[in-house]
């Protein structure tokens, strides 16, 4: 992958990685590198990540470990920078996260796009258990409708979050 580089791919790694974990800038990558000994300037950092994000996203992807073919979806409103937002999520039977997505409104519109999402990404669960949301229950309901790969998803609608546990 990085073959003919005048760096290492360990340097060109770490720098990437940085970058898009931590939101560094680009000058403080500069300077956090040429504390280690290595001499780079911002703007080649700027093209490691353009050049080698979406093929690390892809390898990541591949070893990503697959969700379970159950899921509970609730939303919650949580701050976030001084702004209330709504946190719709969906965590699978281990508990592992599914997806999730942040919107200002609370309605059938960003539920739709949420399920939407999380469908295209990991195909259709066995069974979404759903925290008494009429509004994610009809969600899941017409996105689940409209998917290609339509088979047996059964959806409950759960009055508390802890006798739903799956």
């Amino acid at each position: 992958m990085f073959k003919g580089r005048q760096f290492e791919g360990s340097v060109i790694l770490l720098c990437v990685r940085w970058y898009l974990a931590y939101g560094l800038s680009l000058r403080d990558l500069e300077e956090m590198i040429g504390e280690r000994g290595v001499s780079v300037d911002h703007s080649t950092i700027h093209r490691w990540v353009v050049r080698y994000t979406q093929q690390l996203l892809g390898a990541f992807n591949a070893r990503k470990r697959p969700v379970m073919g159950k899921w509970h979806v609730d939303e919650t409103y949580i701050k976030v920078r001084g702004q209330w937002m709504y946190l719709y999520r969906a965590i699978d039977k281990s508990g592992a996260t599914v997806e999730f997505l942040s919107s200002r409104t609370r309605n059938l519109k960003d539920a739709r796009r949420f399920f939407r999402r999380a469908y295209q990404r990991h195909g259709l669960p066995v069974q979404v258990a759903i925290d008494g949301s009429a509004t994610n229950l009809e969600a899941a309901r017409r996105c689940h409708a409209g998917s290609v790969a339509n088979f047996g998803t059964s959806h409950r609608l759960c009055k508390l979050a802890v006798s739903c546990a799956l």
